[in-house]
């Protein structure tokens, strides 16, 4: 095992599999001469050379474009947007061409194509740069969409989205490029779809993903001095989503409380909920909390934004409501 960044991780695992396959290519903006807006695909220009990794102008929706249609002729894109905040500017080509061209064709185009950049809050970027948009895209049926919050999930779920022949979304944060952890030497890959039990326990359920789960590890290490046992799931994807090992795991616990950095309408989190009251009903001692963050634009301000966010206090709260303790 070596110890690297986040961002070294994404850069790795995009620098592997363009060795491995010709057909893969990055675009975006500030990929090549900058070596990536926060530096995740240093040494990738010179490498691979312009035409594997391009430049693009500030035109999301033309370089998604000419991404997706880039698919159609044997290519496998990886798409880098500054944000996801931005997608949005291109969202009619993810999700209007992306997510259907493999049905329009009646399976004759498949679209292996990998958008990639930060996505949620970091720190004082205000109303348009702080929005979380998982929800969104797991909305869409034949898009799959990866949220890692660790570098070794990172690298495995990425290559595993790279060599896979459907569209995948694959949000990072800003705030986790510079976080280390410990990946293999040697090659990887985690399949999408699986989630991961970060912490054994057996009297609550934290689900959560991405960067927000680190909420979770404090509170679990603040609740485990009053003697609740709190088991931690990551997802890792959101879609498609391992029902399974959440349905387990409130099997055992009989208690739900769902993280999510997102707002609190119609989220991630809401079909977390459905889905344990209608499987898993008969085995909830208590109703399942979700905290989310407020139900307004992120604010700019650092008090409101330290207010805004899901912080470990709240996630303390919740596991003692659910578990009928005096909050």
């Amino acid at each position: 095992m070596k110890t690297i960044q986040f961002r070294e991780a994404i850069c790795e695992a995009m620098s592997e599999e363009m060795r491995r396959d010709e057909s893969v290519y990055l675009m975006g903006e500030e990929v090549a001469e900058y070596n990536g807006a926060y530096k995740a695909s240093k040494g990738m220009l010179d490498e691979f050379g312009p035409k594997r990794v391009i430049d693009t102008p500030i035109a999301e929706l033309g370089f998604a474009g000419i991404a997706i249609g880039s698919t159609m002729t044997g290519n496998r894109p990886i798409v880098e947007y500054m944000t996801f905040n931005f997608s949005l500017v291109g969202i009619d080509q993810i999700i209007n061409n992306a997510a259907k061209i493999r049905q329009m064709s009646g399976g004759q185009f498949p679209c292996p194509i990998v958008f990639r950049g930060p996505t949620a809050s970091a720190g004082q970027l205000a109303a348009t740069h702080s929005q979380a948009f998982e929800s969104w895209f797991a909305n869409t049926p034949g898009l799959k969409v990866v949220v890692p919050s660790n570098p070794y999930d990172a690298k495995g779920l990425l290559k595993a989205a790279i060599r896979d022949n459907d569209p995948v979304i694959f949000m990072e944060s800003e705030q986790m490029y510079g976080d280390k952890g410990e990946v293999p030497e040697g090659e990887y890959t985690i399949p999408l779809g699986v989630a991961d039990i970060k912490r054994e326990g057996t009297d609550v359920t934290i689900v959560s993903f991405g960067k927000i789960i680190k909420e979770a590890y404090k509170a679990a290490e603040e609740l485990a001095k009053d003697g609740i046992s709190c088991e931690i799931i990551d997802l890792r994807t959101v879609r498609p989503m391992d029902r399974e090992a959440i349905l387990k795991s409130v099997k055992k616990t009989n208690r739900l409380v769902v993280l999510e950095e997102a707002w609190p309408f119609g989220n991630v989190a809401t079909d977390i909920t459905y889905l344990v009251q209608s499987e898993a009903f008969d085995y909830l001692d208590a109703p399942v909390v979700k905290i989310n963050t407020a139900d307004t634009p992120a604010p700019y301000s650092p008090v409101l934004l330290e207010e805004w966010l899901p912080n470990s206090t709240d996630v303390i709260k919740a596991v003692k409501k659910v578990m009928y303790k005096n909050v």
